[in-house]
């Protein structure tokens, strides 16, 4: 391997940012031409930061919990996409073991979810009930790595729809722990009722948002609570909720009416001004490595070409608190045959992927 890359750009460090040519040395990015070296291979193309999947769940499968082995392959399914860092949003595993390794993505977790009991899908999460939360929270939020995530609503089988998990007293408290502890909450939402008071809790981000309206949309864009749409999920809406057809009618045709709206609803939410990240909800039932669909996901919801490159790069990364493309950052990044920025679709098939400075794609 060279012991020096020579990306010969354009270098898309953000939208409006955007240098000629850029180095990697010693695993780092530097944009000043280093000097005596040994080997320099170039690297033609447009290079944007490693793509961001801020809703991934890596040890994590249908059942539940997976070995090491299978870990692995989903990890490398993402970093195949281009996916470089991962905000793993609730595992029952164990991965603590991929931080080092230097050849797989970057992982930030959000611990185990934390759910109702026989509230959520069965092996995920831990199953509590509300006088238990603020202390699991407080557990989870010292064990994952600045974020927590709760099951903010589910189907409860008494009303035959979805509805909120926690009194908001009790949620309201237990996102204070986590911001003492340090750490940012998120929630799995789906239904309406739920996000007014997650909203008026003080929770810092909210997965799927299908049920965001008018108000909580301007609630939102006003607290500056994100969302991650997970749009590629979404989309499975019909074939989760076909089972309860017959028992539980309300819920399937709630479901149903969700789905419909789903990418107005991002583009309602996109137009007031709420932050939007990319994330696929690989892992359970989805398979990893999604990135450039949900991307697809976000245009086809109204979000330009730079805004839904954004979403998974320079402004997720920003978002984490993690570097982009950056004098000294760690050299994490992807080379793309065209720029994204005009045609979101040239990330579907990157040219050159490049980890921790080595070309690993």
């Amino acid at each position: 391997m060279s012991e020096v890359l020579h990306l010969t750009g354009p270098i898309i460090v953000g939208p409006d940012d955007v240098r000629p040519e850029a180095w990697v040395v010693g695993g780092q990015i530097t944009f000043v031409r280093p000097g005596a070296a040994g080997d320099v291979e170039t690297v033609r193309g447009h290079v944007v930061p490693g793509f961001v999947d801020a809703h991934c769940h890596i040890g994590l499968d249908a059942h539940g919990a997976v070995d090491d082995e299978t870990s692995e392959r989903q990890a490398r399914a993402d970093r195949g996409a281009g996916t470089l860092l991962i905000r793993d949003a609730g595992s029952p595993a164990d991965t603590r073991w991929i931080d080092d390794r230097d050849d797989l993505p970057r992982i930030i977790r959000a611990g185990r979810h934390i759910a109702r009991t026989r509230r959520y899908i069965r092996n995920y999460a831990w199953e509590i009930e509300p006088d238990q939360l603020v202390e699991q929270v407080r557990v989870e939020a010292r064990a994952g790595d600045g974020w927590v995530k709760l099951v903010g609503d589910w189907i409860d089988r008494d009303t035959g729809d979805l509805a909120p998990c926690w009194p908001e007293d009790v949620v309201t408290a237990a996102i204070a722990a986590a911001h003492e502890e340090g750490a940012r909450v998120t929630a799995h939402c789906f239904g309406e009722e739920v996000l007014p008071q997650l909203a008026r809790a003080g929770i810092d981000c909210v997965e799927h948002a299908t049920g965001l309206e008018a108000e909580t949309v301007d609630q939102f864009a006003r607290q500056g609570i994100a969302i991650v749409p997970t749009l590629v999920n979404i989309a499975t809406f019909p074939q989760i909720a076909e089972p309860a057809r017959e028992k539980f009618p309300r819920y399937h045709a709630h479901m149903y009416a969700l789905h419909r709206r789903r990418h107005d609803t991002v583009a309602d939410a996109h137009d007031a001004g709420v932050p939007i990240y990319v994330g696929t909800d690989g892992g359970g039932s989805l398979p990893h490595g999604l990135v450039a669909t949900e991307i697809a996901e976000l245009v086809a919801a109204g979000l330009s070409a730079t805004e839904a490159v954004g979403a998974a790069t320079w402004d997720a990364r920003r978002w984490l608190g993690r570097p982009g493309l950056e004098e000294g950052a760690p050299a994490d990044l992807v080379v793309l045959d065209g720029d994204p920025r005009e045609d979101h679709t040239v990330v579907v098939t990157p040219a050159h992927i490049v980890l921790r400075g080595r070309r690993v794609g």
